[in-house]
């Protein structure tokens, strides 16, 4: 199995979008990218849109290849509801619209199956499914909670299972928060999970259950960006499961570094980016 993040904010925009390769399958999780509208007061930089521009058209690119475009959920760092041409010709597994859901993601994906219609090869909705891809097995979660409850609708994680590898997509679970996120990734035992790091009000929850899932499966690589890397300071603030994982031998990686690159958290950098162009 390979597996490719596309865009990511330790790579320096608001997404999860994860390339995921296997003998049968192409897919991506989540294609969407995204920046804050607003930031220390500021709107983003310059560096921060090239940036994003760069993302999506990375995310453009492998969806020409990709068999099945997964749709976590109808937030627009997960999702593009104005671009779904990326959707032509492929299998568009979609968090169910009407079923656990807020009202704010009813109306996103209203709007967004609307501009989909007749794009896709076939549309189906994922929470709690299986599907079968020749040798790979895609596995789909409950829906989950955003975050601690459900004020910001919920979720579905995804299994990715070739029969050599295991990977496990968290989508934004804010952690992961709640027991039920937690024991679907312990449960489900991948060699590498993609988990969204907490955010402050889901910070001890998160790390609680972040060292269960080291200490109770047999986890390899755990890669931990999307929320977490919006902080500077993100590393100290999980240095416990930094601990735990050492002592297990699990590789804690960002998904820049997972891929090889520096991170570069320009969310976090907005304040000097528009203080260096004032200098000029």
């Amino acid at each position: 199995m390979k597996i490719t993040p596309l865009a990511a904010d330790s790579m320096g925009t608001r997404s999860m979008a994860t390339l995921v390769e296997t003998r049968d399958i192409k897919l991506i999780v989540d294609p969407g990218v995204a920046l804050a509208p607003e930031r220390f007061g500021l709107p983003p930089h310059p560096v921060e849109i090239k940036r994003m521009e760069e993302h999506w058209t990375a995310i453009k690119n492998a969806a020409k290849d990709a068999d099945i475009l997964i749709v976590t959920h109808y937030h627009y760092d997960h999702h593009v509801p104005d671009a779904t041409e990326i959707f032509k010709g492929k299998i568009a597994m979609l968090k169910d619209p009407k079923e656990h859901i807020n009202k704010s993601q009813i109306a996103r994906s209203t709007k967004f199956l609307k501009n989909m219609a007749g794009l896709p090869k076939g549309i189906v909705y994922t929470d709690g499914k299986e599907f079968t891809y020749g040798g790979t097995k895609i596995k789909f979660s409950e829906p989950m909670t955003h975050g601690l409850e459900n004020r910001l609708g919920y979720v579905t994680e995804v299994l990715v299972d070739d029969g050599a590898d295991r990977f496990i997509h968290t989508s934004d679970v804010l952690g992961p928060s709640t027991t039920e996120q937690t024991e679907f990734i312990i449960r489900e035992n991948p060699d590498t999970a993609f988990i969204d790091g907490p955010m402050y009000f889901s910070m001890q929850q998160a790390i609680d259950n972040l060292k269960r899932i080291i200490l109770e499966s047999d986890i390899q690589k755990l890669v931990i960006d999307h929320h977490l890397l919006r902080d500077a300071h993100w590393r100290k603030k999980i240095e416990d499961v930094f601990r735990e994982a050492e002592k297990k031998g699990v590789n804690i990686l960002t998904a820049a570094e997972y891929a090889g690159k520096e991170n570069d958290l320009l969310e976090t950098k907005r304040k000097q980016l528009w203080a260096s162009d004032a200098k000029k």
